[in-house]
């Protein structure tokens, strides 16, 4: 049933079942073979869904060896009556209570009725009086109660159009735009991030006041970035001014060049940095780093930082 609605992947199964009539039950390795009759129904232009490319054309000249279309219920009226009658039958028998009949006017008006639900949807009403009314001679006021007065807001089963699918698609492009450019941004923060932390690392002290943070030129290729191992051997000693620029009062100060222009190695290296100068308090690694304390332990782990 629906065989319009299958997905493309079960399409293609299902012919190739229909085609070499040998399958593999799900978690066998042993072919079976298949010997059915197949019969299809859909309420899907088929036409349609081919051309915008939801069905496949050879599974549909597969199938279509007997094609029976069914016209709507609505354009068979001789129909609706005999199919009252069979539905209020089977009710009464599956509930052992008496069946229900239709006065005249009631008739008329049953058969008028569009059913843009179709058999499902007389099925459904009969089935209704049947079980709620007390009454098993039907009137045309007791069946008013029970059919829709705008049919067209009824959730019937459609063949979706070209414009609605395009409105889809065009929905889930927007999405994975919106996606793209989030990730864009957060990339962008990143880079920024990086270089605000390099700047600031290469800016914190000047140089011509402290003479140990003067390194020799480096390369054009090279970035060197020069960190003290603790903050507390920057500050000088009390009532000691004079052994301000003495070497022997600081710890020698570390030297990391970042030869590798990478944004992640670049990423991984001042996160290793920022570790090393916090003794490895990732709470203020993180504050200096300006992302949050989550990230900062998801790229510990990513980058295999956790012995920092």
């Amino acid at each position: 049933d629906e065989v319009g609605e299958l997905p493309l992947s079960t399409q293609a199964r299902l012919l190739r079942v229909l085609e070499t009539g040998e399958f593999i039950k799900v978690g066998s390795s042993q072919v079976e073979k298949s010997d059915v009759r197949v019969v299809a129904a859909t309420n899907l232009n088929i036409a349609q869904a081919i051309e915008r490319g939801k069905f496949r054309e050879d599974l549909f000249y597969r199938l279509n060896s007997v094609p029976i279309r069914i016209s709507p219920l609505r354009d068979r009226k001789e129909d609706i009556a005999l199919l009252f009658r069979k539905f209020a039958s089977d009710c009464a028998e599956k509930y052992m209570m008496p069946s229900i009949t239709l006065t005249e006017d009631a008739r008329e008006m049953l058969t008028n009725f569009r059913w843009p639900g179709n058999v499902r949807q007389l099925k459904n009403v009969t089935e209704q009086i049947s079980v709620i009314e007390h009454e098993r001679v039907i009137t045309s006021e007791i069946l008013q109660k029970y059919l829709p007065k705008a049919d067209a807001a009824l959730p019937v089963l459609a063949s979706q159009s070209r414009d609605s699918d395009q409105k889809i698609f065009s929905s889930e492009r927007e999405i994975l735009y919106q996606v793209l450019f989030d990730m864009k941004k957060d990339i962008n923060d990143l880079k920024n991030v990086v270089k605000t932390i390099l700047e600031d690392a290469a800016t914190s002290v000047p140089q011509d006041e402290n003479p140990i943070f003067h390194s020799p030129a480096a390369p054009q290729d090279k970035t060197p970035v020069t960190l003290p191992l603790k903050y507390e051997e920057l500050m000088p000693k009390k009532n000691h001014l004079a052994e301000v620029h003495d070497r022997s009062d600081f710890q020698e100060a570390t030297e990391v060049e970042i030869t590798n222009l990478s944004l992640e190695d670049a990423e991984k290296e001042m996160i290793a940095l920022a570790l090393e100068k916090h003794d490895g308090k990732r709470k203020l690694a993180a504050s200096e780093l300006g992302i949050s304390e989550r990230t900062l332990y998801r790229k510990i782990k990513e980058y295999n930082l956790e012995k920092l």
